[in-house]
């Protein structure tokens, strides 16, 4: 079992322990520290881990804080930080590096898969189809969804904080080129993305084959349709039986289900 916190200190931890046979306790004393990456502010953490369709554990990291992103971390790859790490943790070691990262011999920190992003408050893969969705939380206008289709190499900018959306922000694109989101929302609709999932489950029908997401500061929620080209973008909050509050996460059955918490209540999408 894989954990991902920010311990006392503001440092952002990913731990592993060993779960009892019976699948029902896990034993404090097998926790293995995996990854510690130490945060120069106290907001912008990130914190998503997922295992990808290729079996490597994918973790979502902020730029470390601060107003504008004054550190420009997230066009650095020298750093964790602004990042979206893949790496190896079927090993002895606490993890290895995969092969097909794109800084693995050089040029920038050979755990970074992608980088360019804010604060991925929540990252998910498609289970059918192996894309890649991140909810990217914005500065003072715009939030943001970005996709990666499965199988495409490891390298992409997305852009901050040369970019915030698709309108420039002003700090410096690294490589001249950057991949622009799928989906937007201005802050007029909201102030900070949750990530979500594409629904793969049969309890709603109206939402087979459509991704997900909602706003923490409204509660409002979008979906739009997945694919080798997601389009359609939009509100579905007045087709929800419930007005959600503050939205922190969403989660995933192994059947397909999608639940959302809000409000520190967890809630399963039934029609």
């Amino acid at each position: 079992v894989y954990t991902a916190y920010t311990d006392d200190s503001g440092a952002v931890i990913v731990d592993r322990y060993t779960i009892s046979s019976t699948r029902s306790t896990i034993d404090d004393d097998t926790r293995k520290e995996i990854l510690r990456v130490p945060q120069p502010a106290a907001n912008h953490n990130g914190g998503s881990i997922r295992f990808g369709p290729d079996g490597f554990l994918y973790v979502g990291l902020g730029d470390g804080g601060g107003a504008g992103e004054p550190d420009g971390n997230g066009q650095n790859t020298s750093t964790l930080l602004g990042s979206i790490l893949r790496i190896e943790v079927d090993s002895d070691e606490p993890y290895e590096i995969p092969p097909g990262n794109p800084f693995a011999d050089g040029e920038g920190a050979p755990e970074i898969h992608l980088y360019g992003v804010r604060n991925p408050w929540r990252f998910s893969f498609d289970r059918r189809r192996g894309d890649l969705w991140i909810g990217d939380v914005g500065q003072n206008a715009i939030e943001e969804i970005s996709f990666r289709r499965a199988g495409t190499p490891g390298g992409a900018n997305f852009g901050w904080n040369a970019f915030e959306g698709r309108q420039r922000f002003g700090g410096t694109l690294r490589g001249g080129r950057h991949v622009p989101p799928v989906a937007q929302y201005s802050h007029a609709q909201g102030c900070s993305i949750t990530g979500g999932y594409v629904y793969r489950g049969n309890r709603v029908r109206s939402l087979r084959g459509r991704y997900v997401a909602a706003d923490f500061c409204t509660g409002r929620v979008w979906s739009m349709l997945a694919g080798p080209r997601p389009r359609g973008f939009t509100e579905i909050t007045g087709r929800l039986n419930r007005r959600l509050g503050s939205v922190t996460s969403f989660g995933e059955g192994s059947n397909g289900d999608l639940y959302v918490i809000s409000g520190g209540t967890l809630y399963r999408f039934n029609r």
